[in-house]
């Protein structure tokens, strides 16, 4: 049967919404009940869980460490580092500014796939972890660092989040122009995609933020929305952010519907609760640091931003460090 049990950011409370039936829903407007569960793709189904049961429990989580020693493989780096190089002369020829470029890993499965999720919560305290099934659509988890946009009562949260460092212990990130411009321009063109949609708007400046063996920048976004706009305008004006699809929007969505060597599917789609609890708050996270699970094999997604300023072999390097954090739990 279909459900979705998850962890919000740095809480000790597991939700789980459970789907008595098998039926294949999917939210048209984003005025229903229940966990929402939508691709990359905007022309694509947002598949939603009817929430006809809710769980509620603590969950102690064990702090795991990143203590495994992972063997990174080279294979797919020509094919990537070749799409970067493609995504850059197409920056250069001025059609594009950014775009995010990523790939996907096969590894075979060893643990269960709640072994996973338990792992994947001990090692991501601070981020959105998740464990979604549907069996017409498949079994995904993640552990995303990524606010979308949370509803309340007309006020928006989101965040701007762009740039990477990996996490050395007791160093604090030493941020380049590159990265520092890259997350600049993120705040700019989500203030830009919600000026339409608020009444007030505020974008604070950037701060280093921890997820996993990770730094990124990150800037809050918050506002009140204008009366006659709903929750799916906002959400539409901003999916697919800059963060995991470029500047500007539709440029960069066809290069990589044309270029990735792979469908996306879920990875770099949203997920969440839509119109929940006694509140009917909306809260969506961007499907970041996930995986794709099936019989044998979890398939997991790493990708960068590229602008003219990228370095090819850097952003090989950068996807190689981003997997570390799913093939530990694995």
């Amino acid at each position: 049967m279909p459900f979705a049990i998850y962890r919000k950011p740095d809480q000790q409370e597991l939700q789980a919404v459970f789907q008595t039936d098998k039926d294949l829903l999917v939210s048209k407007d984003f005025d229903e009940k229940g966990f929402l569960f939508a691709p990359f793709d905007t022309e694509g189904d947002a598949i939603l869980i009817r929430p006809d049961e809710v769980w509620k429990g603590k969950y102690k989580t064990e702090i795991l460490a990143n203590t495994a020693h992972i063997n990174l493989v080279e294979d797919g780096k020509e094919i990537h580092v070749d799409l970067i190089k493609k995504g850059i002369q197409e920056i250069k020829k001025g059609r594009l500014q950014k775009v995010v470029l990523s790939r996907k890993i096969e590894v075979p499965l060893t643990k269960s796939p709640l072994e996973i999720f338990k792992a994947l919560l001990g090692t991501c305290p601070h981020a959105f972890g998740y464990l979604f099934h549907h069996p017409k659509v498949g079994t995904w988890c993640g552990a995303t660092p990524e606010t979308l946009v949370k509803v309340k009562d007309k006020e928006l949260n989101t965040m701007s989040l762009a740039a990477t460092l990996p996490y050395v212990a007791g160093e604090v990130p030493k941020w380049g122009s590159k990265e520092v411009d890259e997350q600049q321009m993120v705040s700019e063109y989500i203030g830009d995609k919600l000026a339409h949609t608020m009444e007030h708007l505020e974008i604070d400046d950037a701060e280093s933020v921890r997820a996993g063996t990770l730094w990124h920048l990150r800037s809050e976004v918050r506002g009140t929305m204008l009366p006659n706009i709903k929750t799916k305008e906002a959400v539409r004006a901003l999916h697919p952010t800059p963060a995991i699809c470029g500047i500007p929007t539709a440029e960069a969505k066809e290069f990589i519907k044309k270029n990735e060597n792979y469908k996306r599917t879920f990875y770099t789609g949203f997920l969440g609760e839509l119109n929940f609890g006694a509140k009917e708050e909306t809260s969506l996270y961007v499907n970041l640091r996930c995986m794709e699970l099936n019989k044998y094999n979890a398939t997991i997604f790493v990708g960068g931003g590229i602008t003219e300023a990228s370095d090819p072999e850097s952003e090989w390097v950068e996807t190689q460090n981003k997997s570390k954090t799913m093939l530990n739990v694995l």
